[in-house]
């Protein structure tokens, strides 16, 4: 799993001071969290290539386990019968069990799938219109260049070769 933000200063913290650790805010403050978006692209989509594409040649049914939330920020995957499925997606949570004060890897559901279409789904990119993605780029190059620069040209002028 990929994580965003900034893991040297929370365990700096936690190093001087482990008991007043957890129960120290930190909302705000670049506070490491798990990077779904990199994991799917860089983690979990070539594992499904490469080892899911082997066990599939071989008929072979495969399960893969994830974070619910992380299995959330996945495009929609079609769903068919267990007796269907190719794929078998476990979604599990940390569950506190408030009698042992413990947390517990808890399934939550299971998603049942073909292989070919969940392959498909989680590798495709939802590009959008081109023109949207230009007028973004322009937003932040107007930003950029703020007031320094009234005259430049607009991306739409130098894509086109136009002074």
């Amino acid at each position: 799993m990929y994580i965003s933000g900034n893991i040297r200063r929370p365990f700096e913290e936690f190093i001087a001071n482990p008991t007043d650790y957890r129960t120290r805010g930190y909302e705000g403050r670049n506070y490491p969290r798990a990077d779904y978006l990199s994991s799917s692209r860089k983690r979990l989509a070539p594992q499904i290539i490469y080892k899911g594409g082997i066990f599939h040649s071989w008929n072979k049914k495969i399960a893969v386990a994830l974070h619910t939330a992380f299995f959330e920020t996945l495009p929609r995957l079609r769903e068919v019968r267990k007796e269907d499925a190719e794929v078998a997606w476990f979604l599990y949570e940390l569950i506190l069990d408030k009698g042992s004060n413990r947390y517990r890897l808890t399934r939550h559901r299971t998603v049942y799938t073909k292989f070919e279409d969940a392959l498909r789904q989680i590798t495709r990119t939802n590009e959008g219109p081109v023109e949207s993605f230009m007028a973004t780029l322009q937003e932040k190059l107007d930003e950029k260049l703020g007031e320094s620069a009234p005259d430049a040209p607009t991306l739409k002028d130098v894509i086109e070769g136009e002074p």
